[in-house]
């Protein structure tokens, strides 16, 4: 059976299958079946959806970790924003891994279309000349059930979208 450890700091928070989970104490939990999660900076809150590659990434979090619901109009507004963000763009890479992304997350790879997402607001950043520091704030990419061992002790505690609480429009 697959398994996958986290270890989180008190007071974090975690979304598990759109649950939200704040820790009292620090915590070594086990993942031993497979669940739609997002914990500590991973999360974005909607007010840093700030950017048209951040609304992306927003969306798509909502088309993994959202309600039933939430997730179908996640996806609806990720294929909108990418195909904004397409237009907009020269970057042919760009317009490549924005395609990806949103296959990725049509097949119910969420992990794979955030991944690139992440990749989206690094070049996004680079482009509007954004600082660094504002580029890896939340630079951390989900993990999912793989069977591996993972530690979490390098991740800040981030702000998390609850479910219900605003979502793409």
């Amino acid at each position: 059976m697959s398994t996958l450890v986290l270890e989180l700091r008190q007071g974090e928070m975690m979304i598990v299958n759109g649950a939200p989970i704040r820790f009292r104490t620090k915590s070594r939990i086990e993942l031993t079946a497979k669940a739609r999660f997002l914990f500590g900076k991973q999360i974005m809150p909607p007010d840093q959806a700030d950017s048209p590659a951040r609304r992306i990434y927003f969306a798509l979090q909502s088309a993994y970790i959202g309600s039933e619901e939430e997730r179908g109009h996640g996806l609806i507004a990720a294929r909108e924003l990418i195909a904004a963000f397409k237009q907009a763009t020269t970057s042919a890479l760009a317009c490549e891994m924005l395609d990806r992304a949103m296959s990725a997350a049509e097949a119910d790879d969420c992990y794979q279309a955030l991944k690139l997402a992440r990749r989206i607001i690094r070049h996004e950043d680079a482009v509007l000349g954004r600082t660094p520091e504002a580029a890896t704030r939340r630079s951390s990419i989900p993990c999912h059930t793989t069977g591996t061992t993972d530690s979490h002790a390098d991740l800040e505690p981030g702000s998390p979208r609850l479910p219900g609480g605003g979502g793409p429009s």
